[in-house]
């Protein structure tokens, strides 16, 4: 069997695992069961990974349509996270983790939620792994 050239030469070029990585986006978002956490936004911080798999070590070129848009998945996060009160921070993980998914290109997803004020002493936070690590 004879392998075409096209896919040879695909195969030779370099690659790598890429991982997008947005760290400490914070936001206020209404969540959370308790009734201040009802009536005014919190302060939240989101930190997310999306595993984009086998990568070239350079892109085909210099064109940002060309790969995931950092500016688009930040928007995402905040979109979902904004859009309607949630009672649980297990809702509102998975809603995201499920929207990142949807992303072209997307393997897998890690995400962390964490609120920043529930307590004086100390954050609370959730993390959620999904899809190809």
């Amino acid at each position: 069997m004879t392998v075409p050239l096209s896919n040879l030469a695909d195969s030779l070029v370099p690659s790598g695992k890429q991982t997008l990585t947005l760290t400490g986006l914070r936001f206020d978002a209404s969540l959370g069961i308790l009734e201040h956490e009802k009536k005014e936004p919190q302060p939240i911080q989101v930190d997310a990974e999306l595993n984009l798999g086998p990568q070239p070590l350079l892109p085909r070129d210099d064109d940002i349509s060309n790969v995931l848009d950092y500016r688009k998945v930040r928007k995402i996060i905040i979109d979902e996270c904004t859009a309607e009160h949630v009672n649980l921070l297990e809702s509102l993980i998975g809603k995201l983790s499920h929207r990142l998914m949807q992303l072209h290109g997307v393997k897998g997803v890690r995400v962390k939620i964490a609120k920043l004020e529930i307590f004086e002493d100390c954050e609370v936070a959730i993390r959620m792994e999904t899809g190809q690590w």
